[in-house]
């Protein structure tokens, strides 16, 4: 599907440090109210990442799950949960994000250098988090941070069979310092190598920050569909910090209209996604 686009909002991350970020919402109610303005301008998707009472990454079970029901109560949105969190996070807890009963969850497809880290994803893990996912009728987004990746994607299906919904839709996540870079030729390339993946497998693209507006304006171009926040970029232009995830959505509204693929609403959303 082209004549609409998918727009996910992915506001916090585990990242960036509320002390150097001050716009970052990292409470619930600054997550609920964040929510709410970017679905008013068009987001449909939520990419969630929780905070604790310090405002470090958690995925503290109960918290996890009051935010999926405060999401669902106060918004249409779909919501759909990290289970990366953050790289140093245990598979054990990364599993147990799927016990919050989200809309969708995020399935990384390989191991990556993450500036400096590692993001381990064990192939053993990532067989477990993906038929999880089938048991439970969750719907995967599978992150892609190289083109290896794809590979393994491909592997994956054919063994232990399609996910939730029967749909395939994929996120390429791009200019991580360790993962494929986020320039046209990249994301063309990675575009072409949908074709070993099932037919209609759709994509979404990240561009992690300087890389955004590149990254938004190819996926574009492809057909593909975008995501946003500011889990993937703290400035808006050079010198400019981000005010808040609306801004970021906002942009990402207006090139959606400019290349004639207005944004898809969240009913929309759902049939595209297999939910």
């Amino acid at each position: 599907m082209t004549t609409g686009t998918l727009i996910t909002v992915a506001p916090t991350g585990a990242e960036s440090a509320k002390a150097e970020v001050p716009a970052l919402p990292v409470t619930l109610d600054e997550l609920l109210r964040t929510a709410k303005e970017c679905e008013a301008l068009g987001a449909a998707v939520i990419h969630v990442h929780i905070r604790d009472d310090a405002a470090r990454p958690t995925l503290d079970p109960a918290r996890l799950r009051e935010t999926v029901a405060a999401l669902r109560e106060g918004t249409d949105l779909i919501v759909q949960l990290s289970s990366g969190g953050a790289v140093t996070d245990p598979e054990a807890s990364r599993l147990a994000v799927l016990d919050a009963g989200p809309d969708m969850a995020s399935c990384t497809m390989g191991t990556v250098n993450f500036g400096d880290d590692v993001f381990l994803n064990r192939w053993e893990f990532i067989v477990d988090l993906h038929t999880r996912m089938q048991e439970r009728g969750i719907v995967p987004e599978y992150e892609i941070f190289d083109l290896g990746h794809l590979s393994a994607l491909q592997r994956l299906l054919g063994k232990y069979g399609p996910p939730a919904g029967g749909h395939v839709h994929v996120d390429f996540v791009m200019g991580v310092p360790g993962g494929m870079p986020g320039t046209t030729e990249t994301l063309v390339a990675a575009h072409r190598m949908l074709r070993d993946l099932p037919e209609g497998t759709t994509f979404s693209a990240t561009g992690i920050g300087r890389s955004t507006i590149p990254v938004m304006l190819a996926s574009l171009s492809t057909g593909g569909h975008l995501r946003v926040g500011m889990e993937d970029t703290v400035t808006y232009a050079k010198g400019r910090p981000v005010e808040s995830n609306m801004q970021l959505v906002a942009r990402a509204v207006g090139f959606a209209q400019l290349a004639q693929r207005p944004p898809l609403t969240t009913a929309e959303a759902r049939e595209l996604l297999g939910l």
